[in-house]
């Protein structure tokens, strides 16, 4: 166990899609924390010794307690001589621990409920006796009676044990989740459990982890090079940047011109880079190339798979003269990993992204990544710390597939262009007007299907565009992007009198969830 986590909170995944939040929340508050399965081997090899952390938190869950194969409260878990904070699922693993029935409520909970905090006390301690909140529920299950040795804390508008805290032991249970925004005073809750309950320090920083980072690389990677992958995104930028300060002249960047960028990105990244940063840039032209592989293909899996094999293609021809190479380092962030494979106990699979999945098995190099426990937001951080330009480091996330996923159905040079020019005109209005930096992310979609319109005195038949533009603080839940509709017409006009073959612009309100932030 690294003695950092130690220091910090332990979180074991039984497979919520909100696990990431509550990792999120607490290095929000500046303290270390890291999410393990929860069947992670790590856990019996701790048992009957040091606890792995000063507090543990149990994700929420799909699963029943009752259902033969659910994930299970690992035995030595509540042996461990510090706090622990059940969450949605956790709360009914500790419910059914300690005796409690657990069955189908009366009624299930889903999305904002009311709370009434009966007792000031666990997490909800510092609250007013009586205190109505409006809390995030997701949950079917119930624990239906205040577990041995518990007392209630809270109980929901409908009737349903809310919260519980142990008399006499640091253990607690919520059926809310603290960590989702939409709970009331949610983030002042974990801080109680994080600092108040478990004593935890906020010594958690961006300058830490550029030293902790720096020094993982250099071990992993000792006398060899590495291969970067570098897209002119934050991601990839704050990775090169990194590289260069750990293993300075180990660090050959490649860029590919992919042919699925957005407009002008060549000229930014090699303004950025070329003579700043210790490391060594390569442009490569593989525009033909990438075209060729996706020509055709209208699935989104297959395309992301497609260009993920064909980066690694085209790294491996751009690196054989580069001695010593024996490394990849991307850009994958927790996001990606959470929505693409069910590392981390049994959280469901979204989709696959081309930085953790359809890497071709016969690749030669091994993986660098060194941003994969990290949120956007810190990211950023830690690109300022690095000291790249704050106009790169607010850039809005880019998608590693590029405009593939942007271009509904087949892939051609023609649509490319298109959708390129629309989205051009669409973030240098919002920069114009002062609006890009309000919004999380924003794009252009293109969607090849033709609608009527009229142009001059001549009917036209042509593609439609739609504009995306969300707020968010990590991707994992977003909202719509309260755009002023004068502003929208603006761009709907700009795209249309400029943009050859888009005759109709749409804009897209779907919050995530249902919807995911891309359309593809």
């Amino acid at each position: 166990m690294s003695e950092r986590l130690r220091r910090g909170v332990l979180i074991l995944d039984y497979g919520s899609q909100f696990t990431l939040l509550i990792a999120r929340r607490i290095r929000e508050a500046n303290v270390y924390c890291e999410i393990w399965p929860c069947n992670d081997a790590r856990l019996a090899a701790a048992r009957g010794g040091d606890a792995p952390a000063r507090a543990i938190v149990l994700s929420g869950g799909p699963s029943s307690v009752h259902v033969e194969g659910a994930p299970d409260l690992q035995s030595g878990i509540l042996e461990f001589e510090v706090p622990v904070l059940g969450i949605c699922y956790g709360m009914q693993l500790i419910g059914a621990a300690f005796g409690a029935p657990v069955r189908a409520g009366h009624v299930g909970e889903y999305g904002r409920t009311r709370i009434d905090v009966e007792r000031p006390e666990g997490l909800l301690a510092g609250f007013p006796p009586g205190a109505d909140l409006s809390v995030w529920m997701s949950h079917g299950d119930v624990v239906a009676e205040v577990p041995a040795g518990f007392r209630g804390v809270a109980t929901s508008e409908n009737g349903v044990l809310a919260a519980i805290a142990h008399a006499t032991r640091p253990i607690f249970g919520v059926q809310f989740h603290p960590e989702v925004a939409h709970t009331e005073k949610g983030d002042a809750m974990l801080r109680n459990f994080v600092f108040d309950i478990a004593g935890c320090e906020p010594d958690w920083n961006m300058g830490d982890f550029v030293e902790e980072a720096s020094e993982a690389i250099r071990a992993q990677v000792g006398s060899g090079r590495v291969i970067c992958g570098l897209s002119g995104g934050v991601d990839s930028s704050v990775v090169a940047a990194l590289l260069a300060h750990a293993i300075p002249s180990q660090v050959v960047c490649i860029f590919v011109d992919n042919g699925l960028l957005r407009a002008n990105e060549r000229q930014l990244v090699e303004e950025a880079f070329r003579g700043h940063f210790d490391l060594e840039l390569r442009v490569i032209d593989a525009r033909a190339r990438f075209l060729d592989e996706l020509a055709g293909v209208d699935d989104p899996e297959e395309k992301r798979k497609r260009i993920g094999a064909t980066f690694i293609r085209v790294f491996e021809d751009a690196s054989r003269d580069v001695e010593g190479a024996r490394f990849l380092a991307q850009g994958t962030l927790y996001p990606d990993v959470i929505e693409s494979i069910s590392i981390r106990g049994p959280s469901a699979t979204i989709k696959s992204h081309h930085n953790v999945g359809g890497l071709p098995e016969d690749m030669k190099f091994a993986l660098v990544e060194p941003l994969r426990e990290l949120f956007k937001d810190e990211v950023r951080a830690l690109g300022r710390a690095l000291g790249l330009p704050e106009d790169l480091v607010s850039r809005h996330p880019f998608p590693g597939p590029g405009l593939a996923v942007r271009v509904i159905g087949d892939i051609t040079e023609e649509r490319l262009d298109a959708l390129r020019q629309a989205d051009r005109i669409f973030i240098q209005a919002l920069r114009d007007e002062g609006l890009y930096d309000s919004v999380w992310q924003a794009f252009a979609v293109l969607v090849p299907v033709k609608t009527v319109g009229v142009m001059g005195d001549a009917r036209t038949y042509e593609w439609l565009c739609a504009l995306r533009a969300v707020t968010s603080t990590d991707g994992m839940t977003a909202d719509r992007a309260a755009l002023p509709m004068d502003f929208l017409g603006r761009v709907s006009d700009r795209i249309i009198n400029s943009v050859r073959r888009i005759n109709r612009v749409v804009y897209d309100v779907s919050s995530k969830p249902p919807a995911t932030i891309e359309w593809e």
